[in-house]
């Protein structure tokens, strides 16, 4: 990687040894710049500002969604910014992952912008985009600077964006002294951008803020069309990551989980922005971790493959899957058993998601099943109610059956209680099932056979007017049909 000269790096000693051309000029540019080069660096760049380009297609969306927005907050200026960059290490970055508010609200997902909607006099909100013009050329920054255009590539133009999102736009760095000098109340979305937090520091308060969060969190649990359609989009190259996975596992065999987990993030990357989150890639004992994202373990015949994994797509929103495999092709006895019971128990999950239902009712459908399994098999003493009543059966459940799907792989977290975990579905919600059972490889309260067998399927589910609508439903689900499309893929009789 090559790096950006800086003066700060050049040493007395070294500056005096420069020839004169190039020592510290009055162009201000770094020693090495000679103020020929730097005039000459002006000069001969064609034009190239884009004037045909059309709306995001979701900018109607947005603009509804800010008209919301201002409705709920009037008078008050709304301030949304998408985060800046993040060190990885050193002087390396973390590649760029918009707020999701922001985005939500825009379309855009550049770094260092920020949406303000300004209270107008006589009601509603004007909007503006604050985003960093394209690299200046005249001050040499588009070829010096880190982040100039030759080093990180083209942005936008103010008019380019406002095009694009059919927003008016300005430069995000007069935004600070802009938002120090305001007066009249604020809210802003914390934890993006330090910057524009300190110069809101003494206008907002955390309690008025984390409303602010809450209501835009809420605004997300109903998708609307296009919204759908990017979910679905989503769960249909989804579908294909883990065709890819299940074609390759004999390569996967011979190396580690890490096979697996780059394999589907190739096809996140082609047909998507990024995975949706950490791929869990977790084969014999390490699917009992429910969160296992280390993949660098064995993938052994005789073995489960727990696949959670999902596409991002390029409008960020993501799927989130997981199918439970045999490394071999076939599920042994014990295997199918503890796999149908968990397909049970979704089958129960996924029928008691409709309209009017509580969102608790899916998980509690769920767990009644595999309740009943583990009294069935010795594992915990009935009746069924007693067992749920003291939840008893956790200690091999462990989890939640399931949570908001759409820009984040957990949507809609600052939601309030009563408009989630304690509400009620509505059409338009889009949410996970995925129930499971997970025997630890030390469970000595387990049969031996059990132990290191850990299980999930999961889905996601559209509540819809009349019930719901699986958008995951290409991947088959049922034990045989697992058995059979791996066949299929890896070119084996069935």
């Amino acid at each position: 990687m090559s790096d950006v000269a800086k003066d700060e790096e050049q040493s007395p000693e070294t500056q005096e040894e420069m020839p004169e051309t190039v020592k510290p000029r009055k162009n201000g540019l770094s020693p090495g710049v000679s103020d020929e080069l730097a005039e000459n660096m002006k000069r001969g760049w064609a034009d190239t500002e884009m004037r045909d380009l059309a709306p995001v297609p979701q900018a109607g969306h947005t603009a509804r969604r800010r008209d919301a927005l201002s409705a709920r907050f009037p008078g008050e200026r709304l301030v949304v910014p998408a985060g800046r960059l993040r060190t990885r290490s050193n002087d390396t970055d973390y590649p760029f992952r918009s707020g999701v508010e922001y985005t939500y609200l825009t379309g855009d997902q550049t770094e260092n912008s920020v949406l303000v909607l300004e209270p107008e006099e006589h009601g509603g909100h004007r909007p503006t985009l604050y985003r960093l013009p394209r690299s200046d050329r005249e001050s040499g920054e588009f070829w010096l600077s880190g982040q100039g255009e030759l080093w990180v590539g083209r942005r936008h133009s103010l008019t380019e964006a406002e095009r694009l999102y059919g927003i008016p736009c300005a430069d995000v760095r007069t935004l600070p002294e802009k938002l120090a000098e305001a007066t009249g109340p604020v809210r802003v979305v914390r934890g993006h951008d330090p910057e524009i937090e300190k110069a809101l520091h003494d206008k907002v308060t955390a309690e008025r803020d984390a409303e602010f969060h809450t209501f835009l969190s809420e605004m997300r649990l109903i998708k609307d069309d296009w919204e759908i359609e990017r979910m679905t989009e989503a769960c249909e190259s989804t579908a294909r990551g883990f065709e890819d996975v299940v074609r390759v596992l004999d390569r996967a065999k011979a190396t580690s989980e890490r096979y697996i987990e780059g394999t589907f993030f190739l096809r996140a990357r082609v047909e998507g922005n990024d995975v949706g989150y950490g791929s869990i890639c977790a084969a014999g004992p390490h699917a009992t971790t429910l969160h296992w994202v280390r993949n660098d373990g064995p993938v052994r015949d005789g073995d489960l493959l727990l696949l959670d994994a999902g596409v991002e797509t390029r409008e960020l929103y993501t799927a989130d899957i997981t199918r439970t495999l045999p490394v071999s092709g076939r599920f042994s006895e014990l295997q199918r058993r503890i796999y149908d019971a968990v397909f049970e128990a979704q089958e129960a999950g996924i029928a008691a998601v409709r309209p009017g239902a509580k969102f608790k009712d899916f998980h509690e459908a769920a767990q009644r099943v595999l309740a009943g399994r583990l009294v069935e098999w010795g594992l915990l003493e009935g009746p069924v109610d007693r067992v749920l009543e003291l939840g008893l059966q956790r200690r091999w459940t462990l989890h939640g059956t399931g949570h908001m799907l759409g820009m984040d792989v957990h949507d809609c977290a600052a939601a309030r209680r009563e408009a989630y975990a304690e509400g009620t579905l509505e059409p338009g919600m889009c949410l996970t099932v995925e129930p499971g059972l997970y025997f630890q490889a030390d469970d000595e309260t387990v049969p031996a056979e059990y132990r290191g067998i850990g299980v999930r399927i999961e889905d996601d589910i559209l509540v819809t007017e009349d019930g719901n609508v699986n958008l995951s439903a290409m991947l088959p689900r049922r034990a045989e049909e697992v058995e059979a499309w791996m066949a299929r893929l890896q070119g084996r009789a069935g």
